[in-house]
């Protein structure tokens, strides 16, 4: 999870945010490039005597500058394109959870177990326990298995919610009337924890999201039954 004073993403937890994390670096670095260049020039504008102020035409210059800027966006396009591609993919899911946005609490429905069927609402501050993290601990966690292909199902039964988990490299809106997936595969255990990105009303800033990803051995042990 984010800490105080971070600077850069979050750690990856999941191939699709290992992959965003790739992308981010590489656009950024050539964002620098170009303000590199650009502020290059300013310097050599403000700061060298022009000596020929007749010339009018320069038509390597404006090739150079009209194909230049097509180039770089192709090379921002591509990357980010295959990604985008990544995240539409659905292989097989192993697991289903649907999470129903409401005001202002998730409701979680494993449907690979019978329909199971919990709320999960954020811990007041007098609930807390030594270790909990004000506005971000829930009363029911989602536990879930690492290493194994899940597939969400989000949608709203009000109004628009937004599911985001930063280190998972998800965020799916949740729509009513709308059925919308997103799917991920953890490569660790720990809890990993997110918030409603949408703005959906007076306590939208109070609807976590946490998730516990557990070995699948131990998930397969059926914990998933003791929410």
């Amino acid at each position: 999870m984010a800490h105080a004073a971070q600077v850069g993403l979050q750690d990856a937890t999941s191939p699709i945010m290992e992959e965003l994390i790739i992308f981010h670096d590489h656009a950024l670095m050539i964002i620098f490039l170009i303000c590199f260049l650009v502020l290059y020039a300013l310097f050599l504008t403000l700061t060298t005597k022009l000596t020929n102020t007749n010339i009018s035409d320069a038509q390597e210059m404006e090739t150079v500058w009209t194909i230049l800027p097509a180039i770089i966006l192709v090379l921002i396009a591509l990357p980010s394109l295959r990604i985008l591609y990544m995240t539409d993919e659905v292989n097989d899911p192993s697991f289903t959870i649907k999470s129903i946005g409401h005001q202002w609490y998730w409701t979680y429905e494993y449907t690979d177990y019978g329909g199971l069927i919990f709320n999960s609402y954020m811990l007041p501050p007098l609930f807390l326990e030594p270790g909990d993290l004000r506005l971000l601990d829930v009363d029911n966690r989602v536990v879930l298995p690492v290493e194994a292909p899940i597939r969400m199902m989000i949608t709203s039964q009000d109004v628009l919610h937004s599911w985001a988990v930063p280190t998972l490299g998800l965020k799916t809106d949740a729509i009513p009337g709308r059925l919308n997936q997103t799917t991920f595969t953890a490569t660790r255990p720990g809890v990993y924890y997110g918030q409603c990105s949408e703005i959906c009303g007076a306590n939208h800033s109070f609807m976590p999201i946490v998730l516990e990803l557990i070995p699948l051995k131990i998930f397969e042990m059926g914990p998933v039954f003791t929410l």
